[in-house]
């Protein structure tokens, strides 16, 4: 096979250690080109791998490749970055023979492989990108954590028999936060409690009232407090983070404006949205592409003429939640492209296939969006039955239904 870097290194990442081994091709004393193995370990601390860069580069080494192992190729390669071609790839494309696995054979079977060009790199973004992402990211498992955290409230409520959870459509909003501040403090008066409602809440006073009807035990009283201030921590540390992420964003206020004119898409999601794929569009061949690294277009399984599966693969896990989050917005939407597109799939193919069928849709028009630098265009709900495609699918539809019911149809254009 072709040799396309003669000077390059497979390097086997771990926690503790990488294993590296360099391939140098070299001329010998009769004047042909033989090739060198070299293998070193060295420790992860930033001594040994600044010793580790310095070592490659006396050895004029242009080209790394290392596996994306968990978290731990992340110190190697921000080190690293700048000073040669970095290249990562999916462990799964490039499983050495089984029997014959070890880290020196591990870190040879990289060097091997990406010396004849045999590698797809992962792709990996600049890293204020990265630093972006880690903020957003961060962001998302605070929030989660509060709604476990709220979880938690609920069920300690139940076991107190006060179904404030059933009356009120927020346990965490205004009037809830009121009425379980009276009931750390002591008060037990359903009475009182109740008049503690505000807005829309003070209509539904007689069933706050029975709702409120419980006995709150001293270790439930500790309970809801913790968990009401572990509640009140998590909501001023997504604030601080919202903050950062506002400003680190601001040189993209006009892409987060074009982001938040698609249906579905609101700010938080639009800094998701920034902050996972970028906003330049040029580092992917097309929407298609886009789509496929995102892990939200249908899978491409065949053998023997036949479609085994469509089962989307893994992707942007990150991506992939937010978009899936917006594609259940969209669903809602009325007099939309996108909510009339929910409607349409959800019908023959199930709520969950919609969702994600909007999910690529939205990824799609974002990278339209981004591309072009324009707000989104709104299709409509007549988008549908207005094109050909669409006609020819009714009348697929109508015939087959006619079939069903014993008729045989033949279809003959009026005029």
């Amino acid at each position: 096979m072709e040799v396309l870097y003669s000077r390059c290194a497979g390097i086997d990442v771990h926690k503790k250690l990488v294993v590296v081994c360099l391939m140098v091709v070299e001329e010998n004393e009769a004047g042909k080109s033989q090739l060198r193995k070299e293998t070193r370990t060295f420790s992860t601390l930033v001594k040994d791998l600044l010793a580790m860069g310095d070592w490659l580069k006396a050895e004029g080494c242009t080209h790394l490749v290392m596996e994306s192992t968990a978290s731990y190729w992340k110190p190697v390669y921000n080190l690293l970055e700048g000073q040669f071609e970095l290249v990562v790839v999916n462990a799964q494309h490039i499983k050495a023979v089984p029997g014959r696995k070890t880290d020196v054979r591990d870190a040879e079977w990289l060097a091997e492989l990406l010396r004849h060009g045999l590698l797809r790199a992962s792709f990996i973004p600049s890293a204020p990108q990265r630093e972006l992402r880690e903020l957003t990211r961060y962001r998302t498992s605070l929030v989660e954590e509060r709604s476990r955290i709220v979880n938690r409230l609920q069920k300690v409520l139940e076991d107190t028999n006060l179904k404030l959870a059933s009356v009120v459509s927020n346990i965490m909003g205004q009037s809830a936060r009121a009425i379980l501040a009276k009931l750390l403090e002591g008060e037990s008066d359903p009475e009182l409690l109740a008049d503690l409602a505000k807005g829309r809440l003070r209509e539904k006073r007689a069933e706050l009232v029975l709702a409120l009807q419980g006995e709150l035990k001293p270790h439930h009283r500790f309970m809801l407090t913790e968990q009401l201030g572990h509640i009140d921590y998590l909501d001023e540390a997504i604030e601080r983070l919202g903050q950062e992420i506002e400003e680190q964003l601001r040189p993209f206020e006009e892409a987060l404006v074009n982001l938040d004119s698609i249906p579905g898409v609101n700010q938080r999601i639009a800094e998701i949205i920034l902050a996972e794929v970028g906003g330049d569009m040029d580092q992917f061949k097309d929407a298609a592409h886009l789509a496929s690294w995102a892990g939200l277009c249908p899978g491409n399984k065949q053998s023997a003429g036949k479609r085994l599966s469509g089962k989307t693969r893994k992707g942007n896990a990150a991506l992939r939640r937010a978009l899936t989050e917006a594609g259940h917005a969209a669903g809602k939407t009325k007099n939309t492209y996108l909510g009339t597109k929910y409607r349409r799939i959800a019908s023959r193919r199930g709520a969950k296939v919609a969702v994600l069928a909007l999910a690529h849709n939205i990824l799609v028009i974002v990278y339209y969006v981004l591309k072009r630098g324009e707000a989104y265009k709104e299709l409509g709900v007549s988008y549908y039955s207005e094109t050909e495609q669409a006609k020819k699918g009714q009348e697929k539809r109508f015939v087959k239904q006619l079939e069903k019911l014993g008729y045989q149809v033949s279809l003959k254009k009026a005029g």
